[in-house]
């Protein structure tokens, strides 16, 4: 039965993604996650910037159209898109 309900797309899309983040920095004061998701067989960049304000934890989650056909690279490239993001923006990320 569980070859029918693969066959016919009965897998959970929580099968496909990682619980957390898959690689993660600190830049400027600001931690950066890697979170990509697969997506068409592929890994979407995805990933997830915070920072603490006011004893308050912010955060913001990004999603670019770039994808990758491994996670590593995915993740790779997702921290050097939010280092982009932390140096031109800083903490309007999240006005």
């Amino acid at each position: 039965m569980s070859f029918l309900k693969s066959l016919f797309g009965g897998r959970k899309a929580a099968d496909d993604k990682p619980a957390g983040p898959v690689k993660s920095i600190d830049h400027k004061g600001f931690a950066v996650h890697a979170t990509p998701y697969q997506e068409g067989g592929q890994y979407q960049l995805c990933g997830v910037i915070e920072k603490e304000i006011d004893g308050e934890t912010k955060s913001h989650r990004f999603v670019r159209a770039d994808r990758f056909p491994g996670i590593d690279d995915a993740a790779d490239f997702t921290l050097v898109k939010g280092q982009q993001l932390v140096d031109e923006q800083g903490d309007r990320l999240f006005k």
